[in-house]
């Protein structure tokens, strides 16, 4: 299967657990590493064939500086069930939502989550089991 991976998108948004977070907001970076077939989009080199990732990175900026969540678990989950659910070309969405600056006094470069999630044979978006 082909990918097509947006890296180290950044965002502002006011999602956390803790009050000061939804106040103050903090950086959050998304990775999407999405699994589909490109074969047509190679071929007649039309953007109609494909993810218009300008599109994509849109969509996500929508979800992240959007309605905030408690945790970036379900902050991954919506993303990855919007991206699943627009774009039917997709077969498999890797989502990860890294928060470099949480609000503990402890040095390290973040916390980050990844999901992995796809459709059945119903079109439901499930989690990807290995």
């Amino acid at each position: 299967m082909d990918r097509m991976v947006l890296r180290r998108m950044q965002f502002f948004g006011f999602h956390g657990v803790f009050p000061e977070e939804n106040k103050l907001g903090q950086k959050f970076i998304v990775d999407l590493d999405l699994q589909m077939d490109l074969s047509r989009a190679a071929r007649t080199d039309n953007v109609d064939d494909t993810v218009n990732y300008a599109e994509l990175h849109a969509l996500v900026k929508r979800i992240v500086e959007g309605r905030p969540v408690k945790l970036i678990e379900a902050l991954a989950e919506n993303i990855a069930s919007a991206v699943l659910g627009t774009y039917t070309i997709i077969s498999e969405a890797a989502v990860s939502v890294t928060k470099p600056n949480p609000p503990f006094d402890i040095a390290f470069d973040g916390v980050t989550v990844e999901l992995r999630r796809q459709r059945d044979g119903e079109g439901n978006i499930v989690p990807v089991k290995d």
